[in-house]
């Protein structure tokens, strides 16, 4: 069955980094486009990055650009969210999510925390 497994999350101070990984298993990765989300305590959901197949499209919420950068390993059914000057309204729970054949699978999720 799909599996996502996050980690590499954290406590960090005000400009510093991070680097999430999320290990897929379960079904062929590199055949479906991979998404980080996060959660921050009271508000939705929203979606941060995300990856195409292959690896040559990204795209990212406004709110990061230019700060995290989304990549993968398909030899290792990993998707990276690396994290740079790291502000305190990144934190929030981070989770990585797929849909395979119409069904949406989340990870457990990953605790940002960027605090002084």
């Amino acid at each position: 069955q799909v599996q996502l497994v996050e980690s590499g999350g954290g406590l960090v101070q005000p400009g510093g980094s991070l680097r999430l990984s999320c290990a897929a298993s379960g079904f062929t990765s590199s055949m479906y486009a991979m998404t980080w989300y996060r959660q921050a305590p009271g508000k939705d959901r929203e979606l941060v990055a995300s990856i195409s197949g292959g690896g040559r499209y990204t795209n990212y919420a406004d709110s990061v650009k230019g700060r995290f950068t989304i990549s993968r390993d398909n030899d290792k059914n990993e998707v990276y969210l690396q994290m740079n000057s790291l502000k305190p309204e990144d934190t929030a729970v981070y989770y990585c999510s797929v849909i395979v054949q119409w069904q949406a699978y989340w990870g457990q999720g990953t605790q940002v925390t960027v605090s002084s």
